[in-house]
């Protein structure tokens, strides 16, 4: 039996994400088992949950969730990341990804592209310096959305106290907006999601 690789398709056309689906379950030999999601509560879930082979993002989707959080935030291998393009993109941000789709690319493209992504070596994980426990309590408290202000009372420290660890997580885990570390403390069961709900959707508006 072929092993199941597990895709998330995050984009929030409906049209394109079954276009896309429709494209890689008739064409591709690979025994692909899908996730769909439209927003960023959604795939937030979904990267802690599915814990994928494969992702495929929209960019302008994945603006404050950039490939190099969720590679960070994975564990054990790093999931293979596609930029899903159907509009104009930034080089620099496209250079992240590790494949590029596009609308205008025809069925045989994308199924030769996926395909080659899947068969390429894994990647190994990325490795980084280690949190403090302190640092982890202060990653949480950010994302709960709290403030420095808040972080700093909870924990008894000084405000710039918090300010000095938040620069200090931001270059070990290179992760430099709340948004990110959402993703990363989920995937490494800092939080529940269902704890933070009201403060994803906050961001999101």
């Amino acid at each position: 039996m072929k092993p199941v690789v597990k895709v998330i398709v995050a984009e929030p056309s409906l049209i394109i994400r079954k276009g896309l689906l429709s494209v890689l379950k008739k064409l591709t030999t690979i025994n692909i088992e899908t996730t769909e999601v439209d927003d960023m509560q959604q795939l937030t879930a979904s990267l802690a949950w599915r814990r994928p082979d494969v992702l495929i993002v929209n960019p302008g989707l994945a603006g404050v969730v950039s490939v190099v959080q969720v590679k960070k935030g994975a564990e054990g291998a790093a999931p293979k990341c596609i930029a899903l393009q159907n509009s104009l993109v930034d080089a620099s941000v496209l250079k992240m990804y590790d494949e590029v789709i596009s609308v205008y690319d025809s069925a045989e493209q994308i199924r030769e592209k996926f395909d080659r992504l899947v068969h390429a070596a894994p990647e190994e994980p990325v490795r980084q310096e280690p949190l403090t426990e302190r640092e982890k309590e202060i990653i949480i408290g950010v994302v709960k959305g709290m403030t420095n202000k808040q972080i700093a009372e909870q924990l008894c420290l000084s405000a710039h106290t918090v300010i000095t660890h938040r620069r200090n997580i931001a270059s070990k885990l290179q992760i430099h907006s709340p948004a990110g570390l959402t993703i990363y403390a989920i995937v490494n069961k800092f939080v529940d999601i269902n704890d933070i709900k009201d403060s994803i959707y906050n961001r999101e508006e």
